[in-house]
């Protein structure tokens, strides 16, 4: 009798907990706080206390990195290391009076954790760290970070200093969208050239080990601190699905985002927008056609057994009117599935078909001479 009780209790569980807690292959994590998440489609696809508000040491650096390399991008300009930029900590090993560009700097943060370097960078942008930390919170709101709040450039830790980890899955999904950033993220190593002393290089080496142990990783930044503990945003890529994991306080952080990777990609494939070309009718224009279409875009990350349900649905106009722009946008491509869109890219015209002028009659030519009417 007791056996049949323990078997309809273990099922009522089950059907009590989270469909997806309840799949089978899902990993466990020593996490305090995690999420993985798909950047593609916006899907969390597993996370435990996401939205709880912990200090996030370092990996605050990859907000001041986009800035930084935000601002490098405009004006790369020299920075020479002074007393106020000192910090404790982890470090790039600056030495007061030493000048290296803006983008060296984001090197130094991104690879080494250089809290040196952080200082650096955000006194160089905007006078002060705590200028700076204003820019943060203001970039943070428009990305959508609801739970976060930036006091040092740094991470060091700080009673007003927080994020979630699903803030900070939103942040890398930033980062990866800026080519710069995803460019330095993935280095494994990278040698600055000191603008002074003159011939001073050092080669940096990248925390972020998953760069050697997970071959589909393409970047993430560490972070620790004693009151934090260890924390990992990382980002990986595979077949056209991109995933980003975060984990906050976790002792076994390497081992966690490689089983949590496995799950998740395990859960998603991708499927390729084929884009669209088409030739539309003008009115009144020089030309009777246009040429126009959207080229293939980002993969969309769904369930394997759905790809081939997926629809592509192309909408515009049987006609335009002249003019019509290089770049105007005449209609969009959706892409749809069980009647949910997914996708939807904009239709722009390939090339530009100005107004037709009206040929002019004998009447109004010989007015024109005269200046007359």
């Amino acid at each position: 009798m007791k056996k049949p009780i323990a078997l309809l209790l273990c099922i009522c569980l089950i059907l009590t907990l989270p469909v997806s807690a309840a799949a089978v292959g899902i990993p466990h994590t020593g996490a305090r706080a995690f999420v993985l998440y798909c950047p593609q489609n916006k899907q969390v696809l597993l996370s435990a206390d996401k939205d709880k508000r912990m200090k996030p040491a370092s990996t605050t650096k990859l907000m001041t990195t986009l800035l930084t390399l935000e601002s490098a991008r405009k004006n790369d300009r020299q920075v020479t290391f002074t007393r106020e930029m000192t910090a404790e900590g982890s470090s790039m090993y600056l030495k007061i009076g030493e000048r290296v560009r803006l983008s060296d700097l984001a090197a130094g943060m991104m690879l080494c954790s250089g809290n040196d370097a952080a200082n650096a960078a955000a006194i160089a942008a905007d006078g002060s760290a705590e200028r700076f930390a204003l820019r943060m919170n203001r970039r943070a709101r428009q990305i959508g970070m609801k739970n976060t709040h930036f006091v040092t450039p740094s991470g060091l830790d700080d009673d007003d200093h927080y994020s979630t980890a699903y803030d900070l899955a939103l942040l890398m999904a930033e980062g990866l969208r800026s080519r710069d950033f995803a460019d330095l993220t993935k280095r494994r190593s990278m040698t600055v050239d000191f603008l002074s002393p003159s011939g001073k290089k050092v080669t940096y080496i990248n925390h972020n080990k998953l760069l050697k142990l997970y071959p589909s990783c393409i970047g993430g930044k560490t972070g620790y601190t004693m009151a934090a503990g260890r924390c990992l945003v990382s980002a990986a890529r595979q077949n056209g699905v991109t995933l980003i994991c975060v984990t906050l306080d976790d002792r076994s952080d390497w081992d966690d985002h490689i089983a949590l990777f496995d799950y998740g990609f395990s859960c998603l494939a991708a499927y390729q927008p084929r884009g669209a070309s088409l030739t539309l009718s003008v009115v009144g224009g020089v030309s009777d056609s246009v040429r126009a279409g959207c080229g293939p875009s980002e993969p969309i990350a769904i369930a394997p057994a759905q790809l081939r349900r997926v629809k592509r649905k192309i909408i515009a106009e049987h006609f335009v009117y002249a003019p019509v722009h290089k770049g105007q946008r005449l209609g969009s491509v959706q892409y749809i599935l069980d009647g949910k869109v997914l996708r939807t890219d904009a239709v722009t015209a390939a090339e530009a078909v100005p107004t037709k002028t009206a040929e002019r009659g004998l009447w109004q030519k010989i007015k024109d001479i005269f200046n007359y009417g």
